[in-house]
């Protein structure tokens, strides 16, 4: 049954697969994050098809059995968009079209759509558009196929519908004019973060959709958009905050995600680099979702690519509030426990409760620990602190909180 709110948007079907690389549970997983995704470009979900391969097929990403059902339910329930769990290729998405005849994206596409929403300022546009553009160059050819019917909505935003008449040189001069203004941009960010001194800096890290930007605004006391949706923030926001006698850099940076574009990675250079120079790291974690183990193991492999993995980090795991367990029976002998049954308790006695990792556990939205997070960032900061500036600058912040 199609409920009226999907009869009113745009309507797609989600496709995924099973590999030797990618279980049953892992491909569901994917899923619910394309899901939640979709739902973040303003699409509505109605249909998830998933087949087991060995490999995708190189021309048709499925079976050709596979792609002929999901034609015969896009055709019977009138849906305008497939979208794929993988990127494309050209060849593929050249192949499906022709096939489904219907709008069709993959999980790139989709997260540069919704970025290109997200983008406010002038620096953030232009790192998308860079983006969009370069993920748009090999993908041309497939775009001539829609001069006879040409689609808005989502993957069709930034750039705009003008790609479609353009040719391969007019794009690649596009990209070279982004190149030299984001060049610029950079230099007036390298400036900025120049001019802010030598103040110790402070970077909030994480997986999309964590809680970062409600935990920014509880400490620095300030109104940074936070929005219960996958990249509520693009735009790097800088605040200072004081606890007690310190004042520092709090950043609040773009989330992270897993097979996050490469086009992404390349063109948010200028964003990355707050991380990049940031002298702590509050890797902040959702511990309420059921694999957040995965979600810290994909930030890590990001701050790895970008040479950021050996910077002093405090993991903060979020959402206390919000964490549920499974639980066993005393008289069950049999069920065996596992991470499912963990309570926050068993989580502390892990990993995360060690002495080489500082670990904490709050609700940022509760307020729940949220003095034990500013007493240890304020020691953590403390550390660096001392380090960089002379010993009766650090009384003069002393004496200035006294008085």
């Amino acid at each position: 049954m199609i409920d009226q709110k999907e009869a009113t948007s745009e309507k797609a079907v989600l496709i995924g697969i099973i590999t030797q690389q990618q279980d049953e549970a892992k491909s569901e997983e994917y899923l619910d994050e394309l899901d939640f995704l979709t739902q973040t470009a303003g699409g509505v979900p109605v249909k998830r098809f998933v087949q087991k391969l060995e490999r995708p097929n190189p021309k048709t990403f499925l079976g050709t059995g596979k792609l002929d059902d999901v034609r015969d339910f896009i055709k019977t329930h009138d849906i305008g968009t497939a979208i794929f769990d993988d990127e494309l290729s050209p060849a593929q998405l050249r192949n499906i079209e022709k096939i489904l005849d219907c709008k069709i994206l993959d999980r790139t596409n989709l997260i540069l759509d919704i970025f290109a929403q997200r983008a406010q300022t002038s620096s953030a546009k232009t790192q998308v558009e860079l983006a969009q553009h370069e993920y748009l160059l090999p993908r041309l050819t497939r775009l001539w196929t829609h001069l006879d019917k040409q689609k808005g909505g989502i993957g069709m935003r930034g750039p705009g519908e003008t790609e479609i008449e353009t040719d391969r040189r007019i794009i690649r001069d596009k990209i070279a004019v982004l190149k030299k203004r984001l060049k610029t941009i950079d230099k007036q960010m390298a400036v900025q973060r120049k001019n802010r001194g030598k103040m110790v800096r402070v970077a909030l890290v994480g997986y999309t959709n964590v809680g970062k930007s409600t935990l920014m605004n509880v400490i620095s006391k300030s109104d940074v958009f936070a929005e219960n949706k996958l990249f509520a923030t693009l735009d790097t926001t800088v605040r200072k905050v004081v606890i007690k006698n310190i004042p520092f850099l709090m950043t609040d940076t773009v989330g992270f995600i897993r097979k996050l574009p490469t086009q992404l990675v390349e063109s948010f250079k200028s964003t990355l680099d707050e991380v990049r120079e940031a002298d702590l790291l509050l890797h902040v974690v959702d511990i309420s979702h059921p694999n957040f183990e995965d979600h810290i193991a994909s930030v890590n492999t990001i701050l790895d690519d970008i040479n950021c993995a050996d910077k002093p980090t405090v993991m903060v795991f979020n959402k206390i509030d919000a964490y549920q367990h499974e639980t066993i029976d005393e008289d069950d002998l049999v069920t065996e426990k596992g991470k499912e049954h963990y309570t926050l308790q068993d989580w502390k006695k892990t990993w995360m409760g060690n002495d080489k990792a500082e670990s904490l556990f709050i609700s940022a939205i509760n307020k729940d620990n949220l003095d034990t997070f500013k007493e240890t960032v304020y020691e953590e900061v403390k550390k660096i602190h001392i380090q960089r500036f002379p010993y009766n600058d650090f009384l003069y912040y002393e004496y200035k909180e006294e008085e």
